[in-house]
């Protein structure tokens, strides 16, 4: 049953935070329909078109998380077919996170210019094309390549994803629930990822972890092709941005690549602090840009919304934190409690149900009734008691009483997620909202590549001190990875300060 906006004392709907957002900006926040959706919502038939529309970006998207965590449990197995050195052996992550990560702004913006459907459909190509490369790698070169392409076509076809959506559903609740189905895509696609990671390698091979997405791609562009809105962009000319998008996507790319090679080099060494350096003064460059370009590929007018300006500030911190308990419990409950890889996968299962059941069930509902900032700061305090409850984790910990309550507070992530997502695009107007969304997905990729970072650098760091002083090697990684989780709470509770003091509730930002 939907629940109805909360009244103020006029006896008027009063907006939620995504909706009252657009008094921060010149434009106005809630886009109006393109011409093809306007069509689309007039009638019964078309209504299920938007349905078919949503299911199949909510799918190709769940499919693109999946492939962020599917290769994490398979990894020891991918070794040891294809010879891969220790050092090599990251760069299966690296080389998806790298690309995906850096093309995200540029994909967004490029989808706005030139029709966010066509830049869909053109990722989910690349990305089901470089699936099947990446399945029948043989060499370790090959497999690199093929995840380097990968990220290449997830970049294209989420970051326009979300703002697809946003011009489809214009209707504030349908538009709650619309955001909800998507977030759950992001929120519970890493957890599903190592459960059916774990089961593909232990029941067929590791090959199969990514020929699974072969139907997957084919079907969602046969669909997508039929139901998803006929836009052609504002064309190249309204924002053609050449330079602005070479220093955006090299100074991205260069400074995750600084960011994921920290642990080899070190946070202090020469090659971290000059390519850090060079990374930055190109960000530095493209912003000058940006202020200044005829046809800017960012109009910096995006970030003027405290609203979009804090919800991406909290995911950047929210997303480096909970790397700890997508990857680190994974680890943990390998490396330490001896589980196999589809031993693991099963027991990660617990939260992708539990996050799927709220973000599905109850986050819109909330959201409408609450406001998204205050469903955001409860989401928050349950994930802040997950990575507590794991700062104490034994060597020897029992599952149903170490885990199984970690897995259970992961639901936070199903309230958060869907409140921070409509936060994030709220400032979007119809012409960028592919770049809202472009923006959305990078800082949440930014987030990730410090997260592996900054809290791997610190597990193996605390583990190497502990071995050296002739601790067991269980209570070495044990030691590190309740560093971590340490870690992990503290960029919580500063996602939770940062919401708490930017992000306006609704009632104080529509009061005159």
């Amino acid at each position: 049953m939907a629940v109805d906006a909360p009244r103020n004392a006029s006896g008027t709907s009063e907006p939620t935070a995504s909706e009252a957002a657009a008094s921060e900006l010149p434009a106005p926040e809630l886009p109006a329909p393109e011409p093809a959706v306007s069509e689309t919502l007039a009638s019964g038939p078309a209504a299920r078109t938007r349905g078919l529309a949503l299911g199949v970006i909510a799918a190709g998207m769940l499919t693109l998380t999946l492939d962020g965590s599917i290769v994490t449990v398979a990894m020891p197995t991918i070794q040891g077919d294809l010879g891969f050195t220790s050092a090599g052996l990251s760069w299966v992550v690296n080389a998806y996170l790298i690309a995906f990560g850096s093309l995200l702004l540029l994909a967004g913006r490029l989808g706005d210019l030139i029709g966010r459907t066509r830049m869909f459909l053109a990722g989910t190509a690349v990305f089901t094309v470089a699936s099947l490369l990446a399945g029948a790698a043989t060499t370790p070169a090959m497999l690199i390549a093929a995840r380097f392409l990968q990220g290449v076509g997830s970049a294209m076809a989420s970051a326009v994803g979300l703002g697809i959506l946003i011009t489809l559903f214009s209707e504030p609740r349908e538009r709650a629930r619309a955001i909800a189905v998507f977030a759950f895509t992001g929120a519970a696609g890493a957890s599903i990822g190592q459960v059916l990671g774990g089961i593909l390698t232990d029941a067929l091979s590791w090959h199969w972890i990514f020929f699974i997405n072969l139907p997957i791609g084919i079907v969602a562009l046969l669909v997508a092709r039929r139901v998803l809105p006929a836009d052609r962009g504002i064309g190249l000319a309204a924002g053609a941005d050449v330079i602005g998008a070479a220093l955006v996507t090299a100074g991205l790319m260069l400074g995750i690549y600084t960011v994921v090679k920290v642990e080899e080099y070190g946070w202090i060494s020469a090659p971290t602090l000059g390519l850090g350096a060079v990374s930055l003064a190109m960000l530095a460059a493209f912003v000058v840009r940006q202020a200044t370009a005829r046809t800017p590929l960012m109009p910096l007018r995006i970030l003027r919304s405290r609203s979009v300006a804090g919800a991406n500030l909290v995911q950047v911190l929210m997303v480096a934190a909970l790397f700890s308990f997508q990857i680190i419990v994974a680890l943990h409950l390998q490396k330490v409690l001896g589980y196999g890889a589809a031993e693991t996968g099963l027991a990660m299962l617990p939260a992708a149900v539990v996050i799927g059941g709220v973000s599905l069930g109850v986050s819109a509902r909330l959201n409408a009734r609450f406001g998204e900032r205050t469903v955001l700061l409860a989401g928050i305090v349950l994930l802040i008691g997950a990575l507590g409850f794991l700062t104490r984790i034994p060597a020897d910990a029992r599952y149903v009483t170490d885990v199984l309550p970690v897995m259970l507070l992961a639901a936070g992530f199903g309230l958060a997620l869907p409140a921070l997502t409509a936060l994030g695009m709220s400032g979007a107007g119809k012409d960028d909202a592919g770049l809202a969304s472009g923006v959305f997905n990078t800082t949440q990729q930014i987030g990730m590549a410090i997260g592996v970072a900054v809290l791997t650098t610190l597990a193996a760091g605390r583990t190497d001190r502990m071995l050296d002083d002739g601790h067991r090697r269980a209570e070495a990684l044990t030691a590190g990875y309740q560093l971590a989780f340490t870690v992990g709470t503290g960029l919580l509770v500063a996602a939770f300060a940062v919401a708490f003091l930017v992000l306006r509730p609704a009632s104080s930002a529509t009061r005159p």
